[in-house]
């Protein structure tokens, strides 16, 4: 397979809104237990951050009555790079078109996957400015640490469900300008899974094959922590809590990440990763490929990959009334 080529329009996933019909429920859960910070109320949404996010917010908590992904977002590198790729996007047949802006961020271009979902793009934006009592000792950091709960630091990436991994992989390479680093490749030549980025980071989007064929539907968001320790450290926080753990903590095979997954009250599925990605660096990275017998050993160490990986997402199936494909 050949590499693709960066696109540098884009710098970084941005943020992520998530819809829970639990709200109250969820944002204890995401500043009790996941030790973010408020940033900014607007309408049925709450704006929540890491403590090393640099922009405004990175979560858009938004009560809704089924769970799911409201959209996610990526920014432009310079207002330049912002119309270049909104031209690319308007031409394939995608887009939705300008919007206002939200809280903490300027103008952002609209646009859908081949899925269905929701993504925006944008360039203007408010850089966090912490009040008084959270203003860091070092002034490289863009706030004082928490020491609340597991403390995530950033948002790292986020993984979609998709009815067709190869169709929305080419839509992420072609028009959006994203680059493959690793993917999943089944015995009969279907593509199950593939990691793009946009940077230097080995992947901050994934996207599985939906277990349903179910079309839109959203896997997890993960934000960072420093070491594999943290993240032991989570696990006994979230027992402690109550929250529901799903799998972990453990080694990934692909991109090598060491998780923990966990359910937040709403119903959407959580990560805390170490640092999360790895770095590429190489200009000319050719993506690695997986087989199915390889991905049938499980994890890094031999960990099974629970059926519930594969099978849950939100909105849940149950509660799913979009279209699906064959």
């Amino acid at each position: 397979m050949q590499s693709t080529i960066r696109s540098f329009d884009l710098a970084h996933l941005a943020h992520v809104e998530l819809l829970t019909p639990k709200p109250e429920a969820s944002l204890r859960f995401f500043i009790d237990v996941m030790g973010m910070t408020e940033s900014g109320r607007r309408g049925q949404s709450v704006y929540l951050r890491g403590w090393d996010d640099y922009e405004r917010h990175t979560l858009k908590l938004t009560e809704a009555r089924v769970a799911g992904m409201g959209h996610f977002a990526y920014r432009a590198t310079s207002p330049e790079a912002l119309e270049h790729r909104v031209g690319i996007i308007a031409r394939s047949g995608r887009g939705k078109g300008w919007t206002e802006g939200d809280l903490g961020h300027g103008a952002a271009y609209a646009f859908t996957t081949p899925d269905g979902h929701n993504m925006e793009i944008y360039y203007e934006t408010e850089w966090y400015k912490p009040p008084p009592e959270l203003t860091p000792a070092l002034k490289n950091q863009a706030q004082r640490f928490p020491a609340r709960g597991v403390n995530v630091r950033r948002l790292d990436h986020m993984n979609l469900l998709t009815c067709e991994p190869a169709e929305l992989r080419r839509f992420l390479e072609d028009v959006v300008g994203l680059r493959t680093t690793e993917k999943i490749v089944l015995d009969d030549g279907r593509e199950a899974g593939g990691w793009v980025t946009t940077n230097n980071k080995s992947y901050d989007l994934a996207f599985t094959l939906d277990h349903y064929g179910a079309m839109g539907r959203f896997h997890h968001v993960t934000y960072a922590l420093d070491s594999r320790e943290e993240i032991l450290r989570a696990a006994d926080i979230f027992l402690e809590a109550g929250v529901p753990i799903e799998t972990g903590p453990h080694k990934h095979a692909i991109q090598q990440t060491f998780f923990l997954y966990v359910y937040e009250p709403g119903g959407n599925r959580v990560e805390v990763a170490n640092a999360g990605a790895r770095l590429v660096l190489a200009p000319d990275w050719q993506p690695i490929v997986w087989t199915e017998n390889e991905r049938k050993k499980g994890q890094a160490w031999g960990l099974k990959t629970i059926e519930s990986f594969h099978t849950h997402g939100t909105p849940p199936i149950e509660q799913y009334t979009g279209p699906r494909r064959k």
